[in-house]
């Protein structure tokens, strides 16, 4: 458990840079409002990270279930997209729209804030092998 942690983080810290540029790229080049920048910008990393995970982080349950991608995939997108867009909007619209912090930094923030929630409902939902919570 604990290594498959330090590479769901590794993972994660690849995914950091791809959520940020995203943002910066939809807000800045593009004019976006933020709320909606952040959303398309958490999603990119979501799909960046999803394609790590089930390579790396939990290739060793992954890796004869071909087959079995899409699901993984949309219980990766409900699990870890749910915390991350959810929780990703609900906290930049707290730290930018009620605290008034810097876009970049507050999206910092929420990422660190929703990271653990996303690798228990990565290893026990997404990749467990079952469609269900899987059990310790």
């Amino acid at each position: 458990m604990l290594r498959r942690w330090m590479i769901f983080n590794v993972v994660g810290w690849l995914g950091i840079p791809v959520q940020p540029i995203a943002l910066w790229v939809l807000t800045g080049w593009l004019g976006l409002n933020y709320l909606l920048g952040t959303a398309l910008a958490v999603e990119s990393a979501i799909l960046h990270n999803f394609v790590w995970h089930e390579r790396w982080t939990w290739s060793d349950r992954t890796g004869k279930d071909k087959p079995g991608v899409w699901l993984r995939l949309l219980r990766f997108h409900f699990a870890n997209g749910g915390i991350s867009l959810a929780g990703n909007l609900i906290l930049m619209r707290v730290f930018v729209g009620t605290c008034a912090m810097n876009p970049t930094v507050g999206n910092a923030l929420a990422i660190v804030i929703c990271s653990l929630a996303n690798f228990l409902a990565s290893d026990r939902f997404v990749f467990s092998g079952y469609g269900h919570l899987r059990v310790p």
